[in-house]
């Protein structure tokens, strides 16, 4: 077995196994979360050196484009059930990554001392779910990926109802069991189908001329469907939103960062797959990929809490990295390696920043929460005073999440944006779909800005609005290492991304030699389309220029008198006349009012002493609340004739279970000769 394989398989035994020592000590000892730490740890490291040694080239006999796959053999199946190529490491990256982080987070942030009744739950079901989404993987085989979906799946939904006693929680997580095994039926037919066209559940690439346009067509709208679900693609997302807000919050990074990208990995995996794409698959993962992205970004911006806010603008980034997807599927379409190498490179990298900043920022919100002991941003305010380090670390996690230089996030949106105005001048149908997706990815990029000022300026800046965020408290040493780390490596991507190149490249080769697409469409490299050292350079100078800044208006500052906030004449100003989070984003809400439709309940003033009044506003979730809730409701009254089969009393059942047997051994008789054995006499 090839080293590199070897050293993930073991990682992904550790972490299946972190949480079970713990569950032979107290309830009330934090030596079982520090070993399940530990172990995670090491799982990490392991995890990474394997992965690491892929995407670097380091790997012994490792091919060009770094697509040689150590298999698994299990003769049971006919081949082989695992192995590792550069996209497959690429993904373990940030599985593994995240998942010691988020274990060194709950430390501090989840400590079992004070969670006794759910902490080693937790424990043991973070390191099923980084085992599972691992398997999941590194799978060639329908058996192990079935297998690694479903471990994940379940994993994650008993780490959402952590919290098993809110109300809220159950919800959340039902519905989210509800979504994601939505999903794996959607997988079991995409196998059926695949093995009905292939003759095997091995997942190895189809020749071209092999499989007709119709069964092409189902097998991506299964593919589509079924991982798109997971990803969070609008108008699949109605899950997210709540499993986001209602988990903790180093669960909540995971969600994000991670888990939505098993649905990434399979649209990837799948659709390269699959030869001779038509123009509609590109077009239309395009479309998805625009709607998603600006639709969650104005959902985020009708939020009041902070961890709900944040999992719209999963379901934006999601949509940025479908762009960059769609790009890359239009240039396989039209044989052109430069809007491929633009598009796919821009989607993978998106998918690393995304899992950094968006970790990052649920990390800071489960700090906020932790210390101001609510996430609603019109009850916080004035944090970066007595929480400074998180402020910091927000700050950090909001320019990238906003794609602004210097940081990780302006690069791989440069790398869509470059494939998208490379696309304005090819053919018909791809330039007018590139010339749609440019100014909705713009704007998208302006409100995404428009909404973390509103975020920052309601919780860190200004006086706090409550008591609660005055006595507010900065996180233990073990949340915010983790939160460092993942703000250092935003800064590395985004000051040097030469160093990401080579691993792109290595992914983008591995692709095109596994579908057999070397030959025609021979990877381009990025270097070539991206001026990537001018890029690192001039970062560099706007880090120097902003910390010049910073030093003279902290000079300033220091020098000028004090006095106190501009007060308008008032004589004894409060936090009360603050603008809220609410009200900042109210024009905003108003001008997408015909798609959020929030419902406003208005304060009523009366008299000349009118008594002291409440204004509250709240926006749906647009496919539960206003859908698929009223559906079930009405499919509910349709079939309630039906309850009175359903009287609770045993022989009752036992009689339906004979009905239903004597009429499957019926549906084995010879019918058509028993019917003219009957009709002849």
């Amino acid at each position: 077995m090839d080293l590199t394989l070897l050293l993930v398989l073991t990682a992904m035994a550790l972490a299946a196994g972190s949480g079970l020592p713990g569950l032979a000590l107290p309830r009330s000892s934090l030596s079982g979360q520090r070993l399940a730490a530990g172990l995670m740890a090491l799982a990490g490291l392991v995890g990474l050196a394997g992965a690491g040694a892929v995407l670097l080239g380091l790997a012994a006999d490792v091919g060009a484009g770094g697509a040689r796959s150590a298999d698994f053999p299990w003769p049971a199946v006919g081949g082989g059930l695992v192995a590792l190529d550069a996209l497959s490491a690429f993904f373990l990256v940030p599985v593994f990554l995240m998942g010691a982080l988020g274990s060194l987070y709950g430390l501090g942030y989840w400590p079992q001392d004070h969670h006794r009744r759910n902490a080693r739950k937790l424990q043991v079901f973070w390191g099923l779910l980084v085992a599972g989404m691992a398997l999941l993987v590194v799978s060639r085989h329908a058996l192990t990926f079935l297998l690694g979906w479903e471990i994940m799946a379940l994993a994650a939904f008993l780490l959402i109802s952590t919290e098993d006693h809110r109300d809220e929680t159950r919800r959340a997580g039902f519905i989210y069991l509800f979504a994601t095994h939505i999903g794996t039926l959607g997988l079991f037919a995409l196998f059926a189908l695949w093995r009905v066209a292939t003759g095997s559940f091995e997942l190895l690439p189809v020749a071209g001329g092999v499989l007709g346009l119709g069964m092409l067509n189902a097998l991506f709208f299964l593919v589509l469907v079924s991982f798109g679900l997971k990803a969070g693609v609008m108008p699949l997302h109605f899950w997210l939103p709540g499993a986001h807000a209602n988990a903790p919050s180093h669960v909540s990074a995971m969600l994000s960062g991670v888990v939505l990208k098993m649905g990434i990995y399979g649209l990837v995996r799948f659709l390269w797959l699959l030869p001779d794409p038509p123009p509609l698959w590109g077009g239309l993962i395009l479309t998805l990929g625009a709607v998603s992205g600006l639709l969650g970004v104005v959902f985020a911006i009708g939020q009041h809490d902070l961890k709900r806010l944040l999992a719209y603008h999963s379901v934006e980034n999601i949509g940025i990295i479908l762009m960059g997807l769609g790009l890359a599927m239009l240039g396989r379409t039209a044989a052109r390696p430069e809007w491929i190498a633009l598009g796919l490179a821009g989607c993978l990298l998106h998918v690393w920043n995304h899992s950094l900043f968006k970790s990052l920022l649920f990390f800071c919100a489960g700090s906020v929460d932790h210390g101001a002991h609510t996430r609603q941003l019109d009850q916080l305010g004035g944090l970066a005073k007595t929480m400074p380090w998180t402020a910091l670390m927000f700050l950090v996690g909001a320019v990238a999440i906003c794609g602004l230089p210097p940081l990780n996030g302006f690069v791989s949106e440069l790398f869509v944006y470059l494939g998208l105005f490379k696309t304005v001048t090819g053919p018909g149908e791809a330039a007018t779909a590139a010339m749609l997706a440019v100014p909705v990815l713009a704007m998208i990029g302006a409100l995404a800005v428009a909404c973390f000022v509103k975020v920052y300026g309601a919780a860190f800046l200004g006086e706090p609005r409550t008591q609660a965020a005055a006595k507010a408290h900065e996180a233990p040493l073990s949340m915010r290492a983790s939160m460092a780390v993942l703000a250092l490596l935003c800064a590395f991507i985004g000051l040097v991304p030469m160093l990401a190149a080579p691993v792109l490249d290595q992914v983008l080769a591995g692709l095109a030699q596994a579908s057999g697409q070397a030959s025609a469409q021979a990877p381009v490299r990025l270097a070539a389309l991206v001026p990537l050292g001018t890029l690192s350079l001039l970062a560099m100078a706007l880090v120097v220029v902003i910390a010049l800044m910073g030093l003279v208006a902290v000079r300033r500052c220091r020098l000028a008198p004090r006095t106190g906030t501009w007060d308008c004449g008032y004589a004894e100003p409060t936090s009360r006349m603050q603008y809220t989070a609410t009200s900042f984003a109210g024009m905003i809400v108003e001008m997408f009012g015909w798609v959020l439709r929030p419902h406003v309940h208005r304060p009523r003033i009366e008299g000349l002493f009118p008594q002291s009044a409440k204004a509250h506003s709240h926006v749906d979730e647009v496919v539960l609340d206003r859908m698929l809730v009223p559906l079930g409701r009405r499919i509910e009254r349709w079939f309630a004739w039906f309850h009175q089969f359903q009287q609770g009393l045993t022989q009752q059942y036992v009689l339906y279970i004979l009905v239903a047997v004597v009429l499957m051994l019926g549906s084995l008789l010879p019918v058509d000769g028993f019917l003219a054995r009957i009709f002849l006499k």
